[in-house]
């Protein structure tokens, strides 16, 4: 058995999560820093309009001053743009409310501030919200940076369960993607002596696995509260293996490489996962069937053409996924992809 490496693990202090509990969010922050005098909110113009009235009533119910600034693209020219502005201000803590973007960005500036970070999702889209990664926009290539996980989440399901539902149905494929991730952990594992960790692996797959067994389920918004559990499960996996591992693997590489040939006209983040990890479970020999039907009852896309993107952006996405991350060992690292191969495979389980 591999030694494990030494890493720290960075877990969210405290997580509130239920219906209403924006209206928390004052007492929340003087919960964890009862000295609290300012805090920025990062937030799209979208979710101001929407919940911004109830946030800042939160806020000044508590006596805490706000500014709140709106969310940059996630480009490093964005972030540092914004970041000297939130420099100026001095605020005790930065919160990311609203979607994917907006949480990331405020993970990475409280991260190069050294800020503490809450995590306020409006949508349940991906599992960044709890995770201490970062996905970026690079100007070659999308990658993903090691922040700090957020202090503090607040999920408010009623919230969330009135976005749009193809936001929630993204996050229950991006959990999916936990099932071909954990599998690439494991051949790393078993082919280059990688440490793997069993507690985070499990603690990944198990949020899987709760999506897959109520897929037929998921389209009621009663059940936003177990996607939104089960993405805060995952991200806290990655917090305990001390890397993406548990939740990120071919199935990633496979959606940051279409994100980057197709210019990103392909998709939400979670939905191009899903279809990703199809495709890698089929070449890891599992079940693509019950992948493909789980999909399809949350209902979310499984071909190329449900997300807008050709056959040859498929087949070119899966022959330069691996070159993304040539470090992360994956199925991908045993196969021998070329043109042939990969629209054969693509075709097999029905992508194209």
């Amino acid at each position: 058995m591999t030694s494990a490496p030494n890493h720290l693990m960075e877990l969210p202090r405290k997580i509130l999560i239920g219906n209403d509990v924006i209206y928390q969010l004052g007492t929340f922050i003087r919960d964890l820093n009862h000295n609290a005098t300012i805090v920025v909110v990062i937030s799209g113009n979208t979710v101001k309009t929407r919940v911004g009235k109830e946030g800042m009533e939160a806020l000044d119910s508590s006596s805490l001053k706000h500014k709140w600034i709106e969310t940059p693209k996630a480009s490093m020219k964005g972030i540092n743009s914004s970041q000297l502005i939130i420099k100026k201000e001095q605020p005790d803590f930065i919160i990311g409310l609203g979607g994917g973007r907006s949480v990331d960005v405020a993970k990475m500036i409280s991260f190069n501030l050294n800020i503490p970070f809450i995590s306020v999702p409006t949508s349940a889209s991906h599992d960044g919200i709890s995770s201490p990664f970062v996905s970026i926009r690079g100007r070659d290539k999308p990658y993903s940076l090691k922040a700090h996980a957020p202090i503090g989440v607040i999920a408010d399901t009623k919230l969330i369960s009135e976005a749009p539902y193809r936001l929630q149905a993204s996050g229950c494929g991006d959990l999916i993607g936990k099932m071909t991730a954990v599998k690439d952990w494991e051949l790393a594992r078993d082919n280059t002596n990688e440490y793997f960790g069993s507690y985070a692996a499990n603690l990944a797959n198990m949020s899987a696995k709760i999506i897959i067994e109520n897929s037929n389920k998921l389209s009621d918004r009663a059940y936003t509260r177990t996607i939104v559990e089960a993405l805060i499960s995952a991200g806290v996996a990655s917090c305990i293996a001390g890397s993406s591992r548990p939740c990120s693997g071919s199935e990633h590489l496979f959606s940051h490489a279409l994100e980057y040939v197709s210019n990103s006209r392909c998709g939400l983040h979670g939905e191009r996962v899903g279809i990703g990890t199809i495709i890698m479970s089929k070449i890891h020999g599992m079940d693509y069937n019950l992948i493909i039907r789980t999909l399809e009852n949350i209902k979310a896309p499984t071909t190329a053409k449900e997300i807008d993107v050709t056959e040859e952006e498929i087949i070119k996405s899966l022959l330069i996924a691996q070159s993304l991350r040539p470090e992360r060992y994956t199925i991908l690292n045993k196969i021998k992809m070329d043109q042939e191969l990969a629209r054969e495979i693509a075709k097999s389980v029905s992508v194209i």
